[in-house]
């Protein structure tokens, strides 16, 4: 379905972002990988699903590096035909005690880097009259929780960029949308489970069960797999009149 287009996931060297660019691949995209993980491996299993794969280890809080990665991607495959902007970071703390500098890095990769990718790469979707951009939100771009002020501002935020950027190309062949998933036992979630069950001296399986039966009334975890397949629909020829929506894969969480 998508073969000879190419997509851009940021954060892809793991968890979310990895499960999404295996899912593209499985369905003939060239991937662009993005990541300050192991990028070897990830190249590799994409490469097994007879795509091409490539990688730039751009730091998504600098403009400059987002800048530098578009470049490559482009002067590589072409032209960026899917940006899935899935990069993000965490810090937990009360407003009053949030560290200023851990708030701007958090807007920076979490919000603003999704901004800096879509305006690169809308020129040549539209002059090519086929895009696709999905920003990788969250169930707290939907509802807040305590303790999570920049990241809950963020994904927030997020939904609100890809709204505009909907509206403003809901005339072409680009459409934007937003996936917002819940519990997703990403290596992020792992260390809210570790930081739990140390706490409270209980198993991490124990952990995991009381971290979605606070959350999610499916009491189970979405899946990267799942969270790709998504991504898929949205650009099959099924989403090409899906705009500006914010799609939670949460288990009932916003429902509640």
């Amino acid at each position: 379905m998508l073969k000879g287009k190419t997509a851009l996931v940021t954060g892809s060297t793991s968890g979310i972002g990895l499960g999404i660019a295996k899912a593209l691949a499985r369905n003939g995209a060239n991937i662009v990988l993005n990541g300050f993980g192991d990028s070897e491996a990830p190249r590799a299993e994409i490469a097994a699903l007879g795509v091409k794969a490539g990688y730039h280890g751009a730091d998504m809080s600098k403009v400059a590096d987002i800048e530098a990665m578009m470049k490559y991607a482009a002067g590589e495959f072409g032209r960026v035909d899917i940006v899935v902007n899935n990069a993000g970071i965490q810090h937990v703390a009360a407003v009053e005690d949030f560290p200023p500098e851990r708030w701007d890095a958090i807007i920076a990769i979490n919000l603003s880097s999704s901004f800096h990718t879509s305006r690169l790469a809308i020129p040549a979707m539209k002059a090519a009259g086929w895009g696709r951009i999905i920003n990788i939100s969250s169930v707290h771009g939907l509802v807040a929780s305590p303790q999570k002020s920049a990241y809950v501002a963020a994904k927030h935020g997020l939904i609100g960029l890809t709204k505009v950027t909907a509206l403003e190309l809901a005339t072409t062949g680009v459409t934007c949308n937003a996936i917002c998933p819940g519990w997703v036992l990403t290596p992020l979630v792992q260390k809210q489970v570790d930081a739990r069950a140390a706490e409270a001296r209980i198993s991490n399986e124990e952990a995991k069960n009381q971290l979605l039966a606070e959350k999610e009334p499916s009491l189970q975890f979405t899946t990267p797999e799942e969270l790709g397949e998504l991504a898929v629909f949205f650009c099959s020829e099924a989403g090409n009149n899906v705009r500006g929506v914010a799609w939670n894969m949460d288990g009932g969480w916003a429902a509640q």
